[in-house]
């Protein structure tokens, strides 16, 4: 498997390569430019040309992402002409705010799937069921910024129980309790609604998959032992039923790294979403690139985790 994974990487190197000249060029095709912001009435515009020439905008655009990509290699993105920081700085900076928030998402996500999933399977055309299905239809159908925008003025304005912007109380010292506490405090209604928003796909999955393995021979031979019927759920039903959820978790946690863009905007969470959209406002072309690269090794590293997962959680599958 470990050679199997080593090729998979070395595939992964062409690829970046091809992503990384397409997302260049099409940046350079983006009306603008990062000075354009900068014209006023008052300004000089021999002045924004000089800046624009030192920047090597006038060079020619494989010169320009011949430099870009040799600095890349290096470890340097640029610099982010909005924020004027290094773009590697300012990335990883917004990268632990969507990690805290990814993992809090993924979490609450599972925590309220796999239960609904596996009891709607289970008591199939019951009222429970019924219920289930319909949560799911509602919260597929409901568009991720109407959800984040009932939720904010709902649970943040209305019965202001959440925070309605930031990540953390500045009263709090960084490395305290209390500190770790706001932290979470702060995410958890935006975790709560990517993962209201998640849910459906995972219960969808599991739902089928109990109601197709509860007339499976097997679950027949258990019963026909004498096995008892919450035992041949959790022990056998419920194992085979994750299969099909397995098969997508690399996805989803990759997914959920890249930063929604909607809840992170809506809910004033200062994440990698919130970042992309405002560079692409802004045109930040050294921050647009990098972070389009980051999204697409991520999805790379989804499909090889998938199948990572799956070859674990399934001895009978090998990744060849």
């Amino acid at each position: 498997m470990w050679k199997t994974i080593f090729r998979r990487v070395l595939v992964m190197i062409p690829q970046l390569l091809v992503l990384s000249l397409l997302i260049f060029v099409m940046a350079k095709f983006m009306p603008g430019d990062p000075f354009t912001g900068m014209i006023t009435p008052d300004t000089d515009p021999a002045r924004i040309e000089q800046l624009r020439e030192q920047a090597g905008f006038y060079d020619p655009w494989y010169v320009q992402y011949a430099k870009w990509m040799g600095n890349a290699f290096q470890g340097d993105f640029g610099k982010s002409y909005t924020y004027k920081v290094q773009v590697a700085d300012l990335i990883g900076d917004r990268a632990m705010n969507t990690l805290w928030l990814s993992l809090l998402s993924a979490f609450l996500l599972y925590l309220i799937a796999v239960p609904l999933g596996v009891l709607a399977g289970r008591y199939q055309n019951t009222f429970l069921d019924k219920t289930v299905v319909l949560y799911s239809f509602i919260s597929y159908a409901i568009p991720v910024f109407v959800l984040a925008l009932i939720f904010l003025f709902f649970f943040g304005y209305k019965l202001q129980w959440f925070p309605t912007s930031g990540t953390v109380d500045i009263k709090y010292d960084n490395g305290s309790l209390s500190y770790l506490w706001s932290k979470i405090y702060h995410i958890l209604l935006p975790a709560l609604t990517a993962a209201v928003l998640g849910t459906t796909g995972v219960i969808q999955y599991l739902r089928t998959e109990v109601i197709d393995s509860k007339s499976a021979d097997y679950v027949r031979t258990a019963r026909s032992k004498g096995i008892p019927l919450n035992k041949v759920y959790s022990g056998h039903i419920f194992r085979n039923s994750l299969l099909p959820i397995a098969a997508f978790l690399g996805f989803t946690i990759t997914g959920l790294l890249t930063g929604s863009i909607f809840i992170e905007t809506i809910f004033a969470y200062p994440g990698m979403g919130q970042l992309f959209i405002n560079s692409i406002a802004g045109r930040d072309y050294s921050v647009i690139t990098a972070l389009v690269m980051l999204y697409g090794f991520l999805t790379l590293l989804g499909s090889l985790l998938s199948d990572i997962i799956m070859s674990i959680v399934d001895p009978r599958i090998r990744i060849d």
